[in-house]
């Protein structure tokens, strides 16, 4: 039987913009073997896999993301593609909650509407980054003095001086990567203040070491930008700009341990895999 899957465009409004997403709907359990050749198949950031956990809407969905290179513990433009694929498909009813049981805990989304416009909204941890030591020749690997560096559990988090050294910025992907080995992060985020009057701030996010040079959207990147600007900007959401080649955009806002993201999506592609998991 074949397997349906789908690609979902996250953080977008507009089509081949924001980040493509493979987002498959399992019947039944697959070996982590085929999942990870399936990720390597689409070629995406994630391919997110999903399994109905019961028969009750709040029993929610097992969900797993495969990058090219490997299993993430967190990942935001596919949780957000996933429950946009539940909406649409109509496998959840519109005002019916999003449950997906992770890596991470449980994460959740919730549909709205705003003058017309659907949004998502996902609930996810916190991912706070405390002040590191620059690790040796940060500045020439990325081609940039950095004003800050920090970390969590996934990635350096480093600032820059202005939105355009962000925008500019040519790093040595190949040393990331030997970094992101040596030191057991994803890679990194870097970040400033935006300047253009349309964003608060501006990131991009590089993690070579698992098959992604550049990554067009990274929702759990802004887990870590969200409670470091915050600090700093005196609002009570924050506009975020990816400024990737494909850019996309996300409305932050803190809870606690918890950060609230939001972001629209839509489908560009449905099909079905021709050789099932088994």
């Amino acid at each position: 039987m074949p397997q349906p899957i789908a690609v979902v465009d996250a953080f977008t409004a507009e089509p081949y913009r924001g980040n493509p997403a493979g987002i498959c709907v399992l019947p039944a359990p697959a070996s982590d073997a085929w999942m990870q050749s399936v990720a390597i198949e689409m070629n995406h950031a994630e391919t997110a896999f999903l399994i109905k956990r019961g028969a009750s809407n709040e029993d929610g969905y097992d969900l797993r993301w495969f990058t090219p290179g490997g299993e993430v513990d967190l990942c935001g433009h596919a949780t957000l593609g996933s429950a946009h694929y539940l909406w649409e498909s109509e496998i959840l009813g519109a005002t019916v909650q999003a449950r997906f049981h992770t890596r991470s805990g449980l994460l959740t989304a919730e549909r709205f509407v705003v003058d017309g416009t659907p949004w998502i909204e996902l609930d996810f941890p916190s991912e706070p980054v405390s002040p590191a030591v620059a690790p040796k020749g940060l500045a020439a690997m990325l081609g940039a003095d950095p004003v800050f560096v920090g970390r969590n559990r996934m990635d350096h988090l480093v600032e820059l001086k202005d939105e355009s050294t962000v925008r500019s910025l040519k790093p040595d992907l190949k040393q990331i990567a030997l970094l992101s080995e040596a030191e057991d992060v994803r890679g990194i985020i870097v970040t400033a203040a935006g300047t253009n009057g349309e964003a608060d701030i501006v990131s991009r996010c590089f993690f070579p070491s698992f098959g992604i040079d550049e990554d067009p959207v990274t929702g759990s990147a802004h887990c870590a930008l969200a409670p470091y600007w915050m600090q700093r900007i005196a609002k009570q959401e924050i506009v975020a700009y990816q400024a990737s080649p494909r850019g996309g955009w996300l409305r932050l806002r803190v809870a606690g341990n918890r950060v609230k993201l939001r972001g629209q999506a839509l489908t560009t592609l449905r099909g079905a895999l021709a050789h099932d998991p088994r």
